[in-house]
C-alpha cells in the first residue's frame, strides 16, 4: 500500500479542512513518548466522530477502548456544558496517559475514565444504571466486539448511534480461511448484527493514513 495515494489525500484533507490543534497533537506525542501502540483515529476520522456527536446532539458519550485518549478529547468537545464521557481503558498505563492529555485538553471535567477489563466495567455501569448513552464508540480488543455491542444495546435508548471501528481488518473480513482471532472477532460481531432486529447496521470501507479499514453505525431501534 506504501505505492498509493491514500496518506497523502489524508494529509490534504486534514490540511484544508481541520485547523491546528496544539492539545490534539500534544495528546499524540505523550501517547508516542509514553510507548502506546499508534493505533488511534485518524485526525479526519476524529472530527467525524465529533460530527457525529454533534449531528445526534448527544449528551452523553461511551467510549470502549480509551488507549491516549486522543477519541475521547474529539467526542467530549463535542459534547458541550453539561455533557459526560464515560470511557473504558484496560490498561493502566494508557489511562494515566490518557487522564494527563484530558487534563490538557480542557475536558478531564466531563470525562470519566474507568480502568479494567471493559467486559467488567460494562457489567457494573449496567448495574450503576449509568445508561442510557446517546452514542457509543467501540475501539477495543476486536475479539470481544460482539459481547461488548450486547451490553452496549442494554446500556442505549431508541436512537442511540452505536460506531464500531476496524471492521474491515484490510479486507480479512472475507477471508473464510482465516485464523486472525480479531477478525474472526469482527466476523462473529458482523453475523450477530445482521440477525439483530433491535438495530439498523451498516458498514464503509476506508483508506487514509491508517491503512484500508472501516468503520459500521449502528441505530438503536429498540434498547435493553
Amino acid at each position: 500500500m506504501a505505492d498509493q495515494p491514500w496518506g497523502a489525500v489524508d494529509k490534504y484533507i486534514c490540511d484544508l479542512l481541520l485547523a491546528p490543534d496544539p492539545a490534539l497533537d500534544a495528546a499524540l506525542e505523550a501517547s508516542r513518548e509514553g510507548g502506546l501502540p499508534a493505533i488511534n483515529v485518524a485526525p479526519n476520522q476524529g472530527k467525524l466522530l465529533n460530527l457525529l456527536v454533534r449531528s445526534v446532539g448527544a449528551r452523553s458519550v461511551l467510549e470502549i477502548g480509551t488507549l491516549g485518549g486522543y477519541s475521547t478529547i474529539w467526542m467530549a468537545r463535542a459534547l458541550g456544558d453539561g455533557g459526560r464521557l464515560i470511557t473504558l481503558e484496560a490498561v493502566p498505563k494508557h489511562a494515566s496517559i490518557a487522564q494527563a492529555n484530558f487534563e490538557r485538553a480542557g475536558v478531564a471535567d466531563m470525562v470519566e475514565v474507568r480502568v479494567g477489563a471493559a467486559l467488567g466495567s460494562l457489567e457494573r455501569l449496567a448495574e450503576e444504571g449509568a445508561g442510557p448513552f446517546d452514542l457509543i464508540f467501540i475501539d477495543a480488543d476486536k475479539e470481544n466486539t460482539r459481547a461488548y455491542f450486547e451490553w452496549c444495546l442494554k446500556l442505549s435508548h431508541v436512537g442511540t448511534v452505536i460506531v464500531v471501528d476496524n471492521v474491515v481488518r484490510a479486507g480479512g473480513i472475507i477471508d473464510s480461511d482465516t485464523t486472525d482471532a480479531q477478525v474472526l472477532g469482527m466476523r462473529e460481531w458482523l453475523d450477530y448484527a445482521s440477525e439483530e432486529r433491535r438495530v439498523d447496521v451498516t458498514a464503509v470501507q476506508t483508506v487514509g493514513s491508517k491503512g484500508y479499514d472501516g468503520f459500521a453505525l449502528a441505530y438503536v431501534n429498540e434498547a435493553g
